[in-house]
């Protein structure tokens, strides 16, 4: 136990109080302050015999999250008093009619908010999307909930160390699934980042401190290379009499990281290692003039690839961010992305949703809307309600990432959607029964099919007819919310009189061969034709894809008791019983909260082996499958189906052979594939499953599956291959066992 000096506490938690108040100070009006500091007197003696699970006392972290409201999102009194007092209601005696006596409706309603939607979801998948949904439902009344929400989990990420390792896995999966895109969505980029780069910190320790270290060696550097490059344009701009002043800044790790990964380089080739921003002060009439000055004067000294020009000057994004960004080679063969924007620009680059709102007031409409034509599309889809949860889920986060196409209806009137979308979403986009007629479109007076993707400045004109109807197929034709919702619409319609139709064929059938007809019946024929729903199994013979006259077949099905009823696909119950042992007598797996030795498969999307770092799932019809955790697919396990996540931990590293997959590439030479081969075969003895090799002008590029004992050995290897005359780099890829 650690002695606490509680006198020594008292003082610190004193000293971030008033370091919150002094962020604050700058806005503050009337009785604001007294106002913060009864919320802070109420969350303290709430939590007053609380620790995290750090030690720390509680009171630390709301404190904490109220600072983060006020210094990185732009968020005021009512947003501080809310921070302040977010977990009172879910975690101590205080009930929310005490909240709305003492501070008010507006800080109660959005406590109602955060306390709907606390904590890492473990109820399982529905239960999760189920709470997602609930938290958007805010946007129709305060987005400052989600906003202090955000707030809340970048402050969980910031002290995710004291957690144990398997609710580290959920936090950070839920975090790169849903809050980081939706910190991106509101514009605050700076918060995705930052989430971004903590969930690779915990995902993959190692590479995250490697590049870290990678940048801090060559910060120097940089900072020489910024002062030269930066030298010809800023005397050119002090010409200008322009007022200005200039930051230099890395990529994220996050994102150095992704680029290495998809284009499989080391960190030196990443060539826009860091962008320099050059931030105007000027008044919001000469903006643009100003941004398209500085422009033309970097572009003067450098010359710029034409494809990396980013106008969002014009046409702002959907989320309110505004810049010019342009990427220039410099004079010593660098590329450099120089982003150009005014202080307003910057701060709502900066600081998102909330900055967008303090300089509303200066805005015509259409200059405001771009947030708020997204909002509206979110209570749209929250209205329409008319998906299971995780399918709102899916939908919802497919939207959050994707950039715009800019387009325009024949009679000039702009509409943006999503990169992707077609001349279907454009259809649904200006009115569901366009869209449900729509037999084509002209694009720029030139005919195009159903799913002709948009391209910035097309003008699209919708052709449609009585006579269509959506099908099945439409729903792989269209990436937007709205349409996707409209065709499940009308094809759940047609769905149901079909599923009725299927029905009354089934109960006939069944009449026929003197079976009585009653809900457990129809859940064995489901079963029997290994369909998700009984409605599915109607709908198919209601289609006529299962011919009636296969049910005669189930008789010979209900003779057969010994038979198991394969639970429903959509059904998330599972056996906790598991007692199996694998026996192998190879390494063992211990998997669970009691870390039994239990059945267990590899999951294909990623072959995990001994020594990597993993995590049981457990399916519906095969058991649990082992995943690593840094498998492409578990964020979306980890984050939407808890209920169904298990602990799972090598025990020891005896014997094994597991399957892993090696890439070499290098310069190509004579006997290069025999010193391989023979460091493989005949020093280490490992065995290998496949060998492939291309060679093109001098490039030689391998790829190797064999069977190997642990992540040791995998690293044994790879140490081992580098050291042949002629190979530049080994790296494992994701092998597949198709035996």
């Amino acid at each position: 136990m650690i002695a606490v000096d509680l006198e020594e506490e008292r003082k610190e938690i004193i000293r971030r109080y008033r370091k919150l108040l002094r962020k604050a100070k700058p806005f503050l009006k009337g009785d604001d302050a007294k106002q913060i500091k009864k919320a802070f007197n109420t969350s303290l003696e709430a939590h007053k015999e609380m620790r995290r699970k750090s030690g720390e006392p509680y009171i630390y972290h709301p404190i904490a999250v109220a600072e983060i409201c006020v210094d990185e999102i732009g968020l005021g009194t009512t947003s501080i008093v809310a921070a302040l007092l977010h977990d009172v209601v879910e975690d101590t005696e205080i009930e929310l009619e005490e909240i709305e006596q003492d501070f008010g409706p507006k800080v109660a309603k959005i406590i109602d908010g955060l306390t709907k939607i606390s904590g890492v979801f473990e109820h399982g998948s529905s239960q999760q999307a189920e709470n997602f949904r609930k938290m958007l439902l805010t946007l129709s009344d305060d987005v400052r909930v989600i906003l202090i929400k955000l707030a809340d989990r970048l402050h969980n990420m910031r002290t995710l160390g004291s957690m144990p390792r398997h609710k580290q896995l959920k936090i950070i999966s839920e975090t790169i699934y849903l809050y980081a895109p939706l910190a991106h969505r509101l514009g605050l980029y700076a918060i995705k980042s930052e989430l971004e780069d903590l969930w690779l910190k915990y995902t993959e320790p190692e590479t995250y401190a490697d590049i870290v270290a990678k940048i801090a060696e060559s910060k120097s550097s940089r900072a020489r290379f910024i002062k030269s490059f930066m030298n010809p344009i800023l005397e050119e701009i002090n010409k200008s009499g322009l007022r200005y002043e200039v930051k230099g800044r890395p990529k994220s790790i996050y994102s150095i990281w992704n680029k290495m990964r998809k284009q499989d380089i080391p960190f030196e080739q990443v060539y826009d290692l860091f962008a320099v921003r050059i931030i105007i002060d000027t008044d919001y009439d000469h903006e643009k003039a100003a941004c398209w000055q500085v422009y033309s004067i970097v572009t003067d000294f450098y010359t710029p690839n034409p494809d990396r020009l980013r106008d969002w000057v014009s046409t702002p994004k959907a989320n309110g961010y505004e810049s010019l960004h342009t990427t220039v080679m410099s004079r010593k063969g660098k590329w450099v992305e120089v982003q150009i924007r005014t202080k307003r620009m910057d701060d709502i680059a900066e600081k998102g949703y909330a900055a967008h709102w303090k300089y509303k007031d200066g805005m015509t409409p259409t200059q405001e809307s771009g947030l708020e034509v997204w909002i509206q599309k979110v209570r749209d889809m929250l209205e329409q309600n008319d998906t299971t949860a995780i399918e709102f889920v899916d939908d919802f986060r497919a939207n959050l990432f994707n950039e715009e196409v800019f387009v325009f209806t024949p009679k000039g009137d702009l509409k943006i959607l999503p990169v992707g979308a077609t001349s279907l979403d454009f259809a649904f986009d200006i009115h569901t029964e366009v869209g449900a007629k729509c037999l084509g479109a002209k694009v720029n007076n030139r005919l195009v099919p159903l799913n002709y993707k948009l391209r910035n400045g097309d003008q699209v004109e919708i052709l449609t007819s009585n006579k269509q109807k959506p099908n099945e197929d439409w729903l792989r034709l269209v990436v937007t919310s709205k349409a996707k919702s409209k065709i499940k619409d009308t094809l759940k319609e047609a769905k149901k009189q079909a599923a009725a139709d299927g029905k009354e064929i089934v109960q006939r059938k069944l009449k026929q061969m003197k079976v009585p007809f009653d809900s457990d019946v129809a859940n064995q024929l489901r079963a029997f034709f290994e369909e998700k729903t009984v409605t599915d199994f109607y709908y198919k013979v209601g289609k006529g894809v299962i011919d009636s006259t296969e049910i005669k077949k189930y008789k010979d099905f209900k003779t057969k008791k010994s038979k198991t009823v394969k639970p429903a696909a959509n059904s998330t119950a599972f056996s906790d019983d598991f007692s199996k042992i694998k026996e192998t007598g190879k390494d063992i797996l211990l998997i669970g909260e009691n870390m039994d030795v239990i059945d267990y498969r590899y999951a294909r999307c990623c072959n995990p082996i001994s020594g990597d770092d993993v995590f049981g799932f457990v399916t519906i019809n095969e058991g649990i499958k082992i995943h690593r955790t840094t498998c492409p697919n578990a964020p979306e396990l980890l984050s939407n189906h808890g209920n169904r996540i298990v602990k799972a931990k090598w025990l020891s590293k005896q014997q094994n052979a597991f399957l892993a997959g090696l890439r070499i590439i290098g310069t190509d030479r004579v006997g290069l594939m025999r010193d391989v081969t023979s460091i493989i075969s005949n020093e280490l003895k490992v065995n290998m499953q496949s060998i492939s090799i291309d060679t093109e002008t001098g490039i030689f590029d391998g790829q190797i599956k064999l069977y190997i004992n642990n992540t040791k050995h995998l690293d044994e290897l790879i140490a081992q291959l580098e050291k042949v005359t002629g190979v530049m780099r080994v790296t494992r890829f994701e092998s597949r066992d198709d035996s």
